[in-house]
């Protein structure tokens, strides 16, 4: 097969270069690049990366908020045939250290946000070529201390990009992390072909243009971010990049830029409904045209708010993965064009899809045009494992040599969730096998907080689940049994003066899960759930009563209280 019908995801720059040489490309705060501008920034990285020896099947690990600069790297990497591994700078030091350790970057790029670079120099167990920062270039020693790399190429501007594009083995563009069923990151790897797929169906089904103002509100480290930022660069929009999500700076670039399309969380669709309301103005938002919604489910409530909030706007909702390069399906919750925005509420949030159908789980809708799926059940039921296949399959996990499926001569990959596909071809959602919870678009498992609240030796035994919460879809709360000798106090903070130490708090348990390293959206919160206090306290067996597939190993006694510490934080 020649090169020539290769799928690469640098042949958006060419249409960059043919429909907007002189339009506004990117903005980030007061820097804006044309076309013709941002297509030089990535070849003169393309340069600079060849001349630090980047080659086919490299990987590059980057750390970093977004900006222009990340997509510019993002494009640079894949073009010169490198493997770009996105890390997410919410992780804590012993997450990057798998992730690093798992691809042996041969270059590191971070920015501000990157605080565990000097833990690594003590132990990591490889020693990566470069180290350099999003803007400017530094080599580094096996000890990893910055030096200057001033040297410089200047690019002349050319409709014709004259540097061939190269693949990595098996056309690997991303390593792109996810936590997977272990709690621990894995590498989903993704190839050219599915992102560029990934990216039309996103074109096709929310509509994409060259006259689109996109705003970044997802981080470029989740495949969401990606995703989408992929589609807005090949349908050849003008992209508005915020380091991260903060809702009153994304209140005020929405309004300053006229941004016509984002993606959202729950978490992210909260916080803007939110801000809206403390809006002076009644103009915000007015611009918008598209919102597509992933990570988690809308509550009927957030949508009916978001309609009001954002009228003029489509609202899509995505059900995907990493391991799928994002979208499997989409459905479409309001359309401004529609007098009735009841008949939207009808079509969704649990078994209100058909009146005629009594399917159980969460409607969310038809698989995208490229996509297959399949239900696959051991019995007669019609609920089973949700399977699909097709080119946005991941190749496999990082250092695995196969997916997984349910007959190696179809090659199904397993999603791990388990629901039905309706008669017309609308995929409900039931649960899933492994029972995580989705807080904020992020995959908390309670095996991992549980572990880790389970050394407290104040702790004698402890159940993770997951509540609905509006803003976050799901809230962690821990239930945890106190120890006979130890007593809660949430109202003085664990800490009384006098008496013993053998006090417990919701701010107690929340810094000693710092301490341990758990992720600050992992972490219990600095109060306990907000109920009545005869209803503070339940037995384990209630506790459990909606969480029936969540277990725990009991020790000694089964009598007892446990507390509800609930996490309302999104850090």
């Amino acid at each position: 097969m020649g090169d020539y019908s290769r799928a690469h995801i640098c042949q958006c720059l060419s249409r960059l270069l043919a429909l907007r040489p002189t339009s506004t490309v990117t903005i980030y705060g007061q820097r804006r690049k044309s076309g013709q501008q941002f297509v030089e920034g990535v070849l003169k990285l393309v340069h600079q990366l060849s001349e630090l020896s980047i080659v086919p099947g490299n990987v590059v690990a980057i750390c970093a908020f977004n900006s222009d600069w990340y997509l510019e790297w993002m494009l640079a990497v894949a073009y010169l045939g490198g493997i770009l591994a996105p890390l997410n700078y919410r992780w804590s030091f012993e997450e990057s250290r798998i992730a690093l350790e798992a691809v042996r970057p041969a270059l590191i790029v971070t920015d501000d946000c990157c605080t565990w670079l000097l833990e690594l120099r003590n132990i990591t167990m490889f020693s990566p070529r470069w180290h350099v920062t999003v803007d400017s270039f530094s080599s580094t020693s096996n000890s990893m201390e910055n030096e200057s790399y001033a040297k410089t190429c200047d690019m002349p501007y050319t409709k014709h990009l004259s540097i061939k594009y190269c693949w990595a083995p098996e056309d690997v563009a991303i390593v792109c992390f996810t936590s997977g069923t272990t709690g621990r990151p894995k590498g989903v790897t993704l190839s050219h072909s599915a992102l560029i797929v990934q990216s039309l169906a996103k074109i096709a089904v929310v509509g994409y243009t060259e006259d689109d103002v996109y705003l970044h509100t997802a981080p470029m480290c989740h495949i969401g971010g990606i995703s989408s930022g992929l589609a807005m660069l090949m349908a050849g929009g003008c992209h508005v990049l915020i380091p991260k999500f903060e809702a009153k700076l994304a209140a005020q670039v929405i309004d300053e830029n006229n941004v016509t399309s984002l993606i959202t969380v729950p978490a992210i669709m909260a916080d803007l409904v939110s801000a809206f309301r403390l809006k002076e103005s009644g103009k915000f938002g007015q611009s918008l045209k598209k919102i597509l919604n992933g990570g988690g489910s809308l509550t009927t409530q957030l949508i009916e708010d978001a309609t009001k909030c954002f009228p003029r706007a489509m609202l899509f909702s995505a059900y995907g993965m990493t391991e799928t390069c994002s979208s499997l399906t989409f459905i479409t919750l309001y359309d401004p064009t529609i007098k009735s925005p009841d008949l939207h509420f009808e079509k969704i949030g649990g078994k209100l899809c058909s009146s005629e159908q009594q399917i159980g789980g969460i409607c969310v809708g038809k698989p995208a045009p490229h996509v297959e799926m399949m239900s696959s059940s051991e019995d007669s039921s019609l609920t089973g494992r949700i399977m699909t296949r097709g080119p946005h399959v991941m190749i496999r996990y990082w250092g695995q040599t196969s997916t997984k499926v349910v007959d190696s001569s179809e090659q199904w990959f397993d999603t791990g969730d388990i629901g039905q596909i309706d008669a017309y071809g609308n995929l409900w959602l039931v649960g899933r096998r492994n029972g995580h919870i989705k807080s904020g678009g992020e995959n908390v498992y309670p095996e991992e907080v549980e572990a880790i609240l389970s050394e407290h030796p104040g702790i004698s035994a402890v159940v993770i689940v997951g509540l609905p919460q509006m803003r976050l879809g799901e809230m962690v709360v821990a239930c945890v049994r106190i120890r006979e000798s130890w007593i809660w106090d949430d109202i003085n903070g664990g800490e009384m003066p006098g008496k013993s130490k053998c006090h417990l708090s919701g701010e107690v348990l929340k810094q000693y899960c710092r301490e341990k390293s758990l992720t600050g959206y992992k972490s219990v919160p600095p109060r306990p759930l907000e109920v009545q206090d005869s209803k503070n306290f339940c037995s384990l067996e209630e506790a459990l009563s909606p969480h029936k597939h969540r277990k725990i190993e009991k020790g000694g006694s089964e009598e007892g209280n446990y507390v509800y510490v609930a996490s309302t934080s999104f850090a």
